[in-house]
């Protein structure tokens, strides 16, 4: 795999481990409300669920990082698997919680399972 697309693959695993961090453990501060825009009120009561959702997110990062270095054809395989799966819940975010999901996971992700399939 190209060094482009392996730095790809490890922006998009950066990404959810800042994700993870919001959704984790900063949703109820004034960054993580900010971030997601939500009142002190709505983010109190959806901590839980938010921690839960940043489960989620940690685990495609370790997902990506793992496919980043793994040799090939499991590698290969991996990234695919993880990049779409950033791609597909992007798109379910954009059409249920906020449009910005689109660009913010589905875009990059698109982009970097385009370096991965170009590099092999």
């Amino acid at each position: 795999m190209s060094i482009t697309a392996t730095v790809a693959v490890l922006a998009i695993a950066a990404l959810h481990v800042y994700i993870l961090v919001l959704e984790m453990f900063l949703w109820t501060t004034p960054k993580g409300r900010a971030a997601f825009g939500l009142t002190p009120e709505f983010a109190a009561e959806t901590k839980a669920l938010a921690g839960n959702q940043g489960l989620y997110n940690g685990f495609l990062a370790a997902g990506l990082a793992w496919a980043a270095f793994a040799s090939d054809p499991v590698g290969f395989q991996t990234r695919i698997f993880f990049l779409v799966c950033v791609a597909v819940a992007g798109v379910y975010g954009a059409a249920t919680a906020s449009r910005r999901i689109l660009f913010v996971q589905t875009v990059p992700a698109l982009v970097a399972l385009a370096l991965v399939l170009v590099a092999h």
